[in-house]
């Protein structure tokens, strides 16, 4: 081998097999086959390709089985990319799809720097991240079965006379609700019976988040986003949880196309079009932000409960919520004038929002770690 060759290795991954194919340097593409899936049978596919060149440099698509491959990598001291699918450039008439000729292809991409690398979080951050998507997998689930229910009413012709907002009053009356039909009351009371296990649910995983909050190193970041109006816990952790360390942004507009909340284009020579938002990245911590957003429809003020989160806080930080009102609270108002519809104007104001909280963020100190 030469001292100064570098392998390139890509691996097409999924969970009973593992395709891989390397060059060196800008040679002919070599393909390995079904290496194996175990870390023994990583490690032989190492130790084969140290053989062959004085650098080797490893790249895989992210998908389903996640980043143990990647920490099983770098801990041996290798380079690994982890890239996002979505964004590898394919020809449109190639209609040949096999994990040999995708292991050749990411090989010839890696060579050329062609391929948009994602962010892979530490073992600490992917497990309360983790958490939070199960504590928004059990309010989704509670709000489909809540609809379950309703459906079922309505069916029936059931109808509650005052507001169905799952409060007490209509939790009771759902209690004390019995049908003429003992088949029908059976599928009744397994419907109400789901919605109380899927609140139960709900309150233990929010418990479990409370408690493993104060532990996280992203904690000061996490109580310094409260600051924000319409941005409560579940919805800070969300959100910090799914963007990670917001610090590998250089500037605000990157979390913004991050999050997928920058309009698309589509210009050529001298006419430029911009259509609706790109809705690339984050799918969830983007749903979070625009239901934060929908607070600022209302004047600026500092309600009570605002109040109590800011008085643990820095006065800088504090400064910068008010201004964040300020600002959306306007801006949402000026573009609902000059007729655009509340979605669209919500949008804007979400897309301000990330890089108020990018702001406050690098405005937030974080523990040196010992």
């Amino acid at each position: 081998m030469k001292n100064d060759s570098t392998v390139f290795v890509g691996l097409d991954v999924h969970k009973d097999s593992i395709v891989a194919a390397y060059s060196v340097d800008m040679g002919e593409v070599q393909v390995l086959g079904n290496v194996g899936v175990r870390e023994c049978d990583m490690d032989k596919v190492c130790m084969r390709m140290q053989s062959k060149g004085a650098r080797v440099v490893w790249v895989y698509e992210a998908g389903p089985c996640g980043y143990g491959l990647y920490r099983h990598l770098t801990k041996k001291g290798f380079a690994c990319t982890v890239c996002a699918p979505s964004l590898i450039a394919r020809k449109p008439g190639d209609r040949v799809k096999t994990d040999r000729r995708d292991a050749i292809m990411l090989v010839k991409a890696l060579r050329m720097n062609d391929l948009a690398s994602v962010h892979v979080p530490d073992v600490e951050d992917e497990a309360l991240r983790d958490l939070v998507r199960a504590w928004g997998a059990a309010k989704q689930d509670l709000r489909q079965a809540r609809q379950r229910l309703k459906s079922f009413l309505l069916m029936h012709g059931v109808r509650y006379t005052g507001t169905a907002n799952w409060g007490p009053a209509h939790r009771r009356w759902l209690s004390e609700f019995v049908f003429p039909a003992p088949w029908s009351q059976m599928a009744f009371e397994e419907h109400r019976r789901a919605i109380e296990d899927r609140i139960a649910q709900c309150a233990r995983l929010e418990t479990a988040l409370r408690e493993a909050a104060p532990q996280w190193r992203f904690h000061p970041v996490l109580q310094a986003l409260q600051a924000l109006r319409g941005v409560q816990f579940t919805a800070a952790l969300g959100i910090l949880a799914e963007i990670g360390d917001l610090g590998r942004f250089e500037r605000p507009r990157q979390l913004m196309a991050w999050l997928g909340l920058t309009p698309s284009e589509h210009s050529s020579g001298g006419t430029r079009r911009l259509g609706g938002i790109a809705k690339t990245g984050n799918g969830y911590a983007r749903k979070l932000l625009i239901e934060a957003a929908w607070s600022y429809r209302y004047p600026a003020k500092v309600s009570r409960i605002i109040q109590v989160r800011h008085e643990a806080l820095a006065k800088p930080i504090v400064d910068r919520a008010w201004d964040a009102q300020l600002r959306l609270c306007g801006r949402y108002r000026r573009l609902t004038l000059h007729g655009k519809h509340p979605n669209v104007a919500i949008v804007a104001v979400a897309r301000e929002l990330a890089g108020f909280i990018w702001d406050i963020a690098r405005l937030t100190p974080l523990p040196v770690a010992v």
